[in-house]
């Protein structure tokens, strides 16, 4: 049998990041995507054209001091999410992924999804960075489209 989309974004999340393996990594379970939820609703978006998601897109919005310990390696992924408080005013954004199955790529899913979140997060939060750590070279060239057409400056992470 055939897998579903949802479990296809699992393998590719799996694939692609190997979270299981890198504990400094953010394993995204229900527990985490309900803290995203609570720092902003619009950090997870999903693009479903009606047989499960087909796209998934992940933003942290954070502060600019989390950011810089961040980029300069002082905290991981999973750090950096942790240590991200609740209720305060954000006012940087982690791009921290995004997955299209294959025969959904270069349709522009990825910065549609992504773009309409920072846009939604800037309603409430005055973001004024974008950063982004990227394990692929497609991943580096749509954060940089991103925050591009964000009207945003882009840090990257290093290896």
């Amino acid at each position: 049998m055939a897998l579903s989309n949802f479990e296809r974004l699992i393998q590719l999340a799996d694939k692609v990041f190997a979270v299981k393996s890198d504990p400094n990594q953010l394993d995204v379970n229900p527990e985490v995507l309900e803290r995203l939820h609570q720092i902003h609703p619009d950090t997870v978006s999903a693009h479903d054209e009606g047989n499960g998601p087909v796209a998934w897109v992940l933003l942290i919005p954070t502060t600019i001091g989390l950011m810089k310990r961040f980029l300069e390696s002082e905290i991981s992924e999973k750090e950096l999410f942790e240590l991200t408080p609740l209720n305060v005013s954000y006012d940087a954004i982690y791009l921290c992924s995004a997955l299209v199955l294959e025969e959904y790529r270069r349709k522009g899913i990825t910065k549609q999804l992504a773009l309409a979140a920072i846009e939604s997060i800037r309603k409430k939060y005055p973001l004024k960075v974008a950063f982004v750590w990227a394990f692929s070279p497609e991943g580096d060239k749509a954060a940089e489209m991103i925050a591009r057409l964000a009207g945003l400056p882009l840090l990257k992470r290093g290896k």
